[in-house]
């Protein structure tokens, strides 16, 4: 005797459960695709600032050359002598200067600003040298540490922090549910500072990123996990299971990618470019530069930076404090609610499945 087995309405009713909640992986596929593979998949110079040293008609008319030859992709100048660009390169508005010497040109640069933007430099410099018959002599007047070679040490910092803050919300937000927005608060600002004192034990005794400036970087790194965790828990009163996509797309899709910590904005598309200018994650990068490698020169922009980011997040807590509050103000009509209440245990059921929810969907990217 055969017997048949029909999908039930409860079948049913998981399977679409099951779907709907496949929506959220397949839009961060998505997400991190065209983020990523939009801002690096094809690095290409636009507007690069390079310096040609000297004044006469040599240097003006190599400068005019190479200009014309870029079609936009290189912004040349000239400037007077070797002082002078190499002050251009320690205030980061250059990133490469040519010193066109018939018999040992040499190009100056400053990898500690944007390793990939001085090879860019370098590559247009060597095919120059080459025309004059000389091998390219290339002197960088502002090295990166000796632990980071690559000088992308710190975007990988700017990863691990970003994770473990937001991840940080799924808890918070998922598991802390039923506390008070304030002891949420409490607990995103006390969880930032563990985050930024593993990211400072990271960037010093650990893997020795930077050999100095430490107790800058950790109040940046505390600056911006506080504003992405802060920023986590306010939008979780809105967004609920949807807050782990939300806060990619604001830290890692658009963040990531907008850094510079990889491609500054002079070898990225404009809108990653256009992003740089204001987004946490540029600025945290961008001010570890300043602090640790170029004397804090535009170190203040940077913390501006930061510090509005915190500022939203901390008005978008207080205003997720509101919401709730008058959320769970009893009617104060005569007439009793007729939609039953759940009780305390299927509360905490169905905050313990949406927690375990977001914790998936943090963790797996």
């Amino acid at each position: 005797m055969e017997v048949q087995v029909s999908a039930g309405p409860h079948t049913k009713g998981a399977l679409r459960h099951v779907l709907g909640h496949l929506l959220t992986p397949l839009l961060m596929c998505l997400g991190m695709g065209l983020a990523y593979l939009g801002a690096f998949h094809a690095p290409e110079p636009h507007d690069l600032r390079v310096d040609i040293v000297g004044s006469g008609p040599r240097a003006q008319i190599l400068a005019q050359t190479l200009q014309d030859k870029g079609a936009g992709a290189l912004d040349v100048r000239t400037v007077p002598d070797r002082a002078t660009a190499t002050a251009a390169l320690r205030d980061r508005s250059t990133f490469g200067a040519y010193l066109p010497d018939g018999a040992a040109p040499e190009l100056l640069v400053a990898s500690a600003s944007s390793d990939t933007s001085a090879m860019a430099v370098e590559k247009v410099f060597t095919k120059v040298a080459a025309t004059q018959g000389r091998p390219l002599k290339v002197t960088d007047v502002a090295p990166v540490s000796s632990g980071d070679p690559t000088g992308q040490g710190i975007f990988f910092l700017l990863v691990a922090l970003s994770i473990g803050s937001y991840a940080s919300v799924a808890v918070i937000g998922g598991a802390g549910a039923v506390l008070p927005m304030r002891i949420r608060a409490l607990l995103a600002a006390g969880m930032s500072l563990v985050v930024s004192l593993v990211g400072t034990v990271f960037a010093g005794p650990l893997f020795h990123l930077v050999d100095h400036g430490l107790g800058g970087l950790w109040a940046m790194s505390w600056l911006y996990s506080a504003g992405i965790l802060l920023i986590g828990v306010g939008l979780h009163t809105f967004l609920k299971r949807w807050t782990t996509l939300g806060v990619m797309v604001l830290f890692v899709m658009l963040n990531f990618t907008s850094s510079g910590g990889i491609y500054r904005p002079e070898l990225q598309p404009g809108f990653f470019g256009s992003l740089h200018a204001f987004w946490n994650g540029a600025g945290y990068v961008e001010g570890v530069r300043d602090h640790v490698y170029f004397g804090g020169h535009a170190l203040g922009g940077n913390l501006v930076v930061l510090t509005l980011w915190l500022l939203a997040g901390v008005a978008l807590t207080v205003t997720a404090g509101l919401t709730e509050a008058r959320r769970s103000t009893p009617p104060t009509t005569a007439t009793a609610p007729t939609t039953p209440t759940r009780t305390r245990a299927e509360a905490e059921a169905e905050i313990e499945e949406e927690m375990e929810e977001e914790m998936e969907e943090a963790v797996g990217v």
